[in-house]
């Protein structure tokens, strides 16, 4: 909703500047034309195309070529784009004034100046305007970026209470555990692994992701230790998903929401479905659970939930895209990443 508010105040700057573009040529410029008519044709003519130019250039031609330095690309199409809008003008004020001939080659120099090099000094104030806010927009994400990235180092070291002496006492209970437990031991080392996971390992920005799936499959073994015939959890993990990096604990929260939400029911089947899969440089990663009819609407915006969506908007901006999905007896998370 807030998103849909910020859009509509958007477009709603946008058509105040056009407006005040429209009004200020023609106040300007209606004394050069016969008729009011014929003025307020030409300058929805000049301004409509100078409109689309803005953001065809800003919209197009920046993202796609200039930010990924295709600059030959970026000058080839912003020089066609200029020459096109020149001559599709000079076309239609011939038509609104009735002189064919004003699409002609006479008096060359001054429809050049007239259209091509104002609508190229027009058009790249535009791009430079977009250029400086894009540039500000993306040293705040820095700045947030670095930001989180503290806020989440000081809540990790506040965890880190003695970690030795936390390693030491697992130890400790593995060796005092029988060994014909088989089941208890491996269980203590997995919770072992996890912990030194979390404690060692992802210190860095982003972490290979086979250790991401590791982890993802030990806390996934344990959670099916608390459960018995009743449930079904399926983790299926795609030999393609590897060679990458990802942000660290990224996907865990999605899954402990699962389980944490499972349905509990006696005459029918209780699932946990998770899947991971890499197709054309995206990262697909889908976790599904089973729910109770009457249960509470489980929660999309926990403070878990949140600080993952947070982190995807900083990390990943226009990079994922993230499905939640409930019905009256499943949940469903899907969250697909661009991969560099």
């Amino acid at each position: 909703m807030q998103q849909r508010s910020i859009f509509r105040r958007a477009n709603l700057y946008h058509l105040v500047f056009w407006g005040l573009v429209f009004g200020l040529w023609y106040y300007l410029r209606y004394q050069d034309y016969e008729t009011k008519q014929i003025a307020l044709a030409i300058t929805t003519v000049k301004v409509s195309a100078l409109a689309l130019l803005v953001y065809v250039t800003n919209l197009v031609f920046i993202d796609r070529f200039l930010y990924r330095k295709k600059y030959t690309l970026f000058i080839l199409f912003f020089i066609l784009a200029i020459l096109f809008s020149s001559v599709l003008k000079v076309f239609l004020m011939g038509r609104i004034l009735g002189e064919p001939g004003l699409f002609s080659m006479t008096n060359l120099k001054a429809k050049i100046y007239e259209n091509v090099i104002s609508d190229f000094f027009l058009l790249s104030a535009g791009a430079a305007i977009k250029l400086i806010f894009d540039y500000l927009k993306m040293q705040q994400r820095l700045v947030e970026v670095a930001k989180e990235k503290a806020e989440t180092e000081l809540n990790f070291l506040k965890s880190q209470i003695n970690p030795h002496f936390l390693f030491n006492s697992l130890n400790s209970v593995y060796f005092l555990i029988r060994k014909d437990n088989p089941e208890a031991r491996g269980a203590l080392h997995k919770f072992s692994e996890m912990l030194r996971y979390q404690l060692y390992e992802v210190n860095g920005d982003k972490i290979p992701i086979e250790k991401e799936v590791s982890y993802l499959r030990d806390y996934v073994d344990l959670q099916q230790l608390r459960k018995d015939e009743k449930y079904t959890v399926r983790f299926n993990c795609s030999p393609r998903v590897k060679g990458f990096a990802i942000e660290p604990l990224l996907l865990i929260p999605f899954v402990e929401n699962a389980f944490k939400h499972i349905s509990n029911y006696n005459d029918q089947g209780n699932f946990v479905d998770v899947e991971l899969d890499r197709n054309n440089g995206v990262f697909s990663f889908s976790v599904e659970n089973s729910k109770e009819e009457n249960q509470r609407k489980q929660s999309k915006g926990g403070i878990g939930m949140n600080n993952v969506r947070r982190r995807l908007e900083l990390l990943y901006p226009g990079k994922h895209e993230l499905k939640i999905q409930e019905t009256a007896d499943r949940f469903s998370v899907k969250l697909n990443l661009q991969l560099s």
